[in-house]
């Protein structure tokens, strides 16, 4: 009997000690709620416009430096490229919302569509994400193109959110970046050429290019070097270009029917994959070829 009455009684002692725990750590939540709380008046408000494309673009940290310490190929190196292409597809991966992506050098730009409601649109969120995804992807894909030559450092990339409201204000936008990529591209492949080929330093190069024209590198690759520009490499005159498109895998499915053994069957299977292009995206042709990456106006 006394032993039932001390269990009774521990029981309820611990019942008591629980309630008054709870009812601490109730009062210590609503404390800690009620005062430190007021921090987060502090965050702003970066939500990003509505019926507008959010475009991220990165650019690479100092990567001057960093070409010249991982001894990229001048004017341009195809594995460094390819890289960037790999990274970039990476983000597309895991962000779905990103209609279009256009890279050259050691930039991309990541174009999310107007109704995307990824991350609230806030534009904190997206900039960190794209930019945090990308150069993990880099680090882990850098032996796929590098092979055994060492990642001597973490590279590093910057970003910045623009937002433009209309096809016309966005296509303007990706054909700025393109045009960049050829006034870019002809320099860097002339002034490389004077130094591989004919033997000018990088002053001396310098010096020969300044004040000229499109046209007037165009006769110096032709005329000096029997070189003509248009027949350079596309990725390295037009940059790169990744949109998503549906594309049909056939694939081997096993299947057992009844009273029959089970065999090996074709299966053709619709999926959505990024595909790259290495093309002009400043005309017309390639938006009527893909009208599916632009939303219409409205």
């Amino acid at each position: 009997q006394f032993g039932w009455v001390s269990e009774t009684l521990a029981s309820a002692g611990r019942s008591c000690f629980a309630a008054a725990s709870l009812r601490r750590f109730s009062r210590s939540s609503a404390m800690a709620k009620s005062k430190f709380e007021y921090v987060r008046s502090f965050e702003t408000d970066d939500t990003c416009l509505r019926n507008c494309y959010i475009v991220v673009r990165l650019d690479g940290r100092n990567f001057h430096k960093f070409a010249e310490q991982h001894q990229f190929a001048k004017p341009n190196d195809d594995r460094a490229l390819g890289l960037m292409s790999r990274s970039a597809r990476s983000v597309m991966e895991e962000l779905e919302d990103i209609t279009i992506a256009y890279g050259q050098s050691d930039e991309f730009s990541f174009v999310f569509k107007r109704t995307t409601t990824w991350f609230k649109r806030r534009a904190s969120k997206l900039m960190t994400h794209v930019a945090s995804q990308f150069s993990s992807s880099y680090v882990f894909y850098w032996k796929e193109f590098f092979g055994e030559q060492p990642l001597l450092y973490p590279p590093g990339f910057d970003g910045r959110v623009v937002l433009y409201p209309t096809n016309h204000n966005l296509r303007d936008y990706l054909s700025w970046r393109q045009a960049d990529c050829h006034i870019n591209n002809l320099y860097n492949t002339v002034f490389w050429t004077l130094i591989q080929k004919g033997g000018l330093t990088t002053t001396q190069a310098e010096d020969r290019l300044k004040g000229t024209l499109a046209s007037d590198k165009n006769e110096i690759l032709f005329s000096e070097f029997d070189t003509n520009y248009n027949n350079e490499s596309a990725v390295h005159r037009k940059g790169t270009t990744l949109i998503w498109e549906k594309r049909n895998e056939t694939v081997s499915k096993r299947i057992k029917r009844p009273n029959e053994e089970e065999q090996q069957v074709p299966v053709t299977r619709s999926r959505r994959k990024v595909e790259a292009y290495y093309c002009d995206i400043i005309g017309d042709q390639f938006w009527e070829e893909h009208p599916d990456v632009l939303e219409d106006d409205t």
